[in-house]
């Protein structure tokens, strides 16, 4: 891959040994969508300061585009920034907002309004250029911002939770808009966010952070269906974890005895284990089937229905099995009975091993 965004080492401890970043090193390619992800303190925000030139990090370095922004002030690192709080000037025009960082660095008046207008157009807001702040919506203040970040030509946008103030709704229609934006521009972004569904959905690649480091680097797929240790398969969506031992191996597949029923997978997260170790199972709800199975698949359970919560286009079931609960979900739910065993199957490819310890 080629590399325009390289981190390496990256430590940083604040005052009362408050370890934020721990030996963090992270490659990011020209024109990706990068995300950080992780639970609060994990360190991403620290991170994304980092590279913003906003904390100066106890050791390693930032690179981009093979230059050393490591001690560089925030003006001279060629970022720019959205801010979770807009941070729009009040008393100024939307025009006048987006154009700030031009002023700043004393472009023509022409160049200016040319980059002003191209910018205010790619975020759909020509329309508004004469209006203030306090009379746009939320999503409008959030275009304006992105366009403020965009104006000034960045090697490199930085999003720190941008959709975090707005409702659900117009959360959902922003994180299209701003993955739209950042490709039309063709610029590299990194994304900071606690939310799953924005991180999988919009993110070319994204990393897991925890306790200041980095746990898993790869795509949205690749860190869903393949996560590398229990905090990771628990982090990014729901699952059901329990712990195993491997029964048997062959080239394809891998017997595990777990608290619900002889398993078999077809998927190892690292190098096959040992028959007799000690590994943990992960089975994301959606892939757990009702019904009975097709032929050739091996894996066929039996549960109790518990409880459901029915969603509409969704219901969650949770089933008993050997007395541990196993959380169900079914797409297009059909009116079910509540008494009696309900059959059910996961396809072996869906059955991941993960290292014992999390």
């Amino acid at each position: 891959m080629a590399e325009f965004i390289h981190i390496r080492n990256l430590g940083k401890t604040f005052p009362g040994g408050n370890l934020a970043m721990d030996d963090i090193s992270l490659a990011i390619a020209p024109g990706e969508l990068f995300f950080l992800l992780g639970p609060s303190g994990c360190g991403k925000t620290t991170l994304l300061r980092s590279i913003a030139g906003f904390c100066i990090p106890d050791q390693g370095s930032v690179h981009i585009g093979g230059r050393d922004i490591t001690r560089l002030a925030p003006h001279l690192r060629d970022t720019g920034m959205v801010f979770q709080s807009y941070a729009l000037w009040p008393h100024m025009t939307i025009r006048q907002n987006v154009a700030f960082g031009l002023d700043m660095r004393k472009l023509p008046a022409d160049e200016k309004r040319r980059r002003t207008d191209e910018a205010l157009a790619m975020v759909r807001m020509s329309d508004r250029a004469e209006a203030k702040p306090n009379a746009l919506s939320g999503g409008q203040q959030q275009r304006v911002a992105l366009a403020r970040a965009l104006v000034i030509h960045p090697q490199c946008l930085l999003l720190d939770e941008p959709l975090s103030n707005l409702d659900a709704k117009l959360r959902l229609e922003m994180r299209q808009e701003i993955r739209n934006i950042c490709k039309q521009a063709g610029i590299t972004a990194i994304y900071v966010t606690h939310d799953q569904k924005e991180a999988l959905s919009v993110s070319d690649r994204l990393a897991i952070m925890d306790r200041g480091r980095i746990r898993q680097v790869g795509t949205p797929s690749d860190v869903y269906r393949r996560p590398s240790s229990v905090f990771v398969a628990g982090f990014i969506g729901e699952t059901n974890v329990f712990p195993a031992t491997v029964r048997s191996t062959d080239h394809s597949t891998i017997t595990i005895d777990t608290p619900i029923g002889v398993l078999h997978s077809t998927v190892a997260a690292a190098d096959v284990p040992r028959v007799g170790a000690g590994v943990c199972v992960s089975l994301r709800p959606e892939a757990i089937h009702l019904g009975e199975p097709p032929a050739g698949i091996p894996n066929r359970l039996e549960g109790t229905r518990r409880q459901t919560v029915y969603l509409g286009e969704l219901a969650q079931h949770e089933l008993g099995i050997g007395g541990n609960a196993v959380k169900v979900s079914e797409l297009n739910p059909r009116q079910r009975t509540a008494s009696g065993l309900t059959p059910l199957w996961i396809d072996p490819e869906d059955v991941v091993l993960l290292p014992a310890t999390p």
